[in-house]
C-alpha cells in the first residue's frame, strides 16, 4: 500500500510551513503528521544539501507519493528539480506539485510540463549570457574599463608604476627596520622557528 508524504520548506525563520501543509490538505491529500517533513533552508541550496529532504528520501519506498506545493521545493533551479524528479521516479516514487495543478511529475503529462519548464529556463540562461556579452562588447568599444574599479586613484596608480619601473617599491627594507629598532619579517620568522625547535632538540 502506497504512503503519502509531504515536504514543506521555507527560506527564513520568520516564515512557517503551516500554510503549505494547509494547502496540501485542502487539495485533498491526506498526509499523516509524522510523514510531513519541514525545514528552513535557503532557496539557493541544492536539494542534495538539504538535510530534511535527505531524511525524507531515506524513509520513502517504491510506490510512495510525495506532495509539494511548488517546484522550488525540489531544487534550487530547473536542472536541480529535473534531477530530483528523475531520481524519485527511478525509485518508484510519484511526485505531485500543487502549483502545476497537482500533476504527477513522473507521468507523461508531468514530464512534458517539466520539458517546457526546462526549455524556458535554458532560454533565460542563454538570453542572460547573450545580454552580458553584448554589454561587455559595447563597453569595450566605448573604451570603458572592464572589471572592478581600482581602489587607487590615478595619481596613486602613477606613483606605483613609477616606483615599480625604478625598482624601488615603497616597502621598508631590512636595514631601515633595523635602524628603527624593529626586527625584519624574515628575522622574526627565524626567531619563531628557533623557539619552536630548540626545546625539541633538548
Amino acid at each position: 500500500m502506497s504512503r503519502t508524504f509531504a515536504y514543506a520548506g521555507v527560506s527564513t525563520f520568520d516564515q512557517t510551513p503551516e500554510s503549505q501543509i494547509h494547502e496540501i490538505k485542502t487539495a485533498g491529500f491526506a498526509v499523516e503528521p509524522f510523514r510531513i517533513i519541514t525545514e528552513t533552508i535557503s532557496g539557493s541550496m541544492a536539494i542534495a544539501q538539504r538535510k530534511g529532504f535527505s531524511k525524507l528520501l531515506d524513509r520513502m519506498e517504491k510506490g510512495d507519493v510525495l506532495i509539494v506545493t511548488k517546484l522550488d521545493r525540489l531544487g534550487r533551479d530547473a536542472i536541480d528539480v529535473s534531477t530530483t524528479v528523475a531520481k524519485l521516479e527511478d525509485i518508484g516514487i510519484r511526485v505531485h506539485c500543487l502549483a502545476l495543478g497537482g500533476v504527477d511529475l513522473t507521468s507523461s503529462a508531468g514530464k512534458m510540463t517539466m520539458n517546457v519548464i526546462n526549455a524556458v529556463a535554458q532560454f533565460e540562461r542563454d538570453l542572460l549570457i547573450e545580454r552580458t556579452q553584448s554589454g561587455l562588447a559595447r563597453a569595450k568599444a566605448e573604451g570603458k574599463p572592464l572589471g572592478r574599479p581600482s581602489v587607487l586613484s590615478q595619481d596613486q596608480q602613477q606613483e606605483v608604476k613609477e616606483k615599480s619601473e625604478m625598482g624601488r617599491l615603497s616597502q621598508p627594507s631590512h636595514d631601515s627596520l633595523r635602524q628603527a629598532g624593529k626586527p625584519s619579517c624574515a628575522l622574526e620568522i627565524t626567531r619563531n622557528l628557533v623557539g619552536l625547535y630548540v626545546p625539541l632538540l633538548g
